[in-house]
């Protein structure tokens, strides 16, 4: 798993962190190329992904999220579900390039899926 995070914050422009985490908001691996505490970005992201699958599955009928992106004025963060009880989280910088996350997102969600 720790393979497949390191290398995804390499192939992705302005990547800085990866992590697999639990929808129970725990931290399972991760990879950060900064001093930063993945626990928590686990941990406040598994809500909201939670918050926002209960909007669309029971307010809205639209289903499972399918993916997620969230941009702050210091933090972006693209999250991608593995299967129902896992997440990847993919932290970028400023300069990052989102159509690269979502690519090479998806492609380590398919991978660690069976790792998992």
């Amino acid at each position: 798993m720790l393979a497949h995070l390191t290398q995804l914050v390499k192939d992705v422009d302005g990547a800085w962190a990866a992590a697999i985490g639990g929808l129970d908001g725990l931290l399972i691996e991760g990879h950060a190329i900064t001093d930063t505490d993945l626990n928590l970005l686990i941990a406040e992201h598994a809500g909201l992904l939670q918050a926002s699958a209960n909007a669309y599955t029971q307010t809205l009928n639209a289903g499972q999220p399918r993916e997620m992106y969230l941009r702050g004025e210091r933090l972006s963060v693209y999250l991608q579900p593995i299967r129902t009880e896992y997440f990847l989280l993919l932290a970028l910088d400023a300069r990052s390039n989102l159509g690269q996350a979502r690519l090479y997102g998806r492609e380590a969600a398919r991978k660690l899926e069976g790792t998992l």
